[in-house]
């Protein structure tokens, strides 16, 4: 399944929380790439990633980092 990150709507967002957030739900992302995803998402501009595995803790993760995102089948 791919979901697409769109944007992160917290005050002050937490690079490192998202960027490992990222590398943990993503799949074939290592931490080098979801640091490269966090700059492009925290810059305004969308990110599509794969998720196979625990899809509803992904979701959750994501709420949790006030990151609003779609789900691209």
């Amino acid at each position: 399944m791919t979901i697409k990150l769109i944007s992160c709507g917290a005050l002050r967002p937490d690079r490192r929380a998202i960027s490992r957030t990222i590398e943990d739900i993503a799949d074939d992302v290592h931490s080098n790439l979801a640091a490269e995803f966090t700059d492009i998402l925290l810059a305004g501009s969308p990110v599509e990633i794969d998720v196979s595995f625990n899809q509803s803790s992904a979701y959750r993760a994501l709420r949790k980092l006030d990151i609003e995102y779609e789900i691209v089948e």
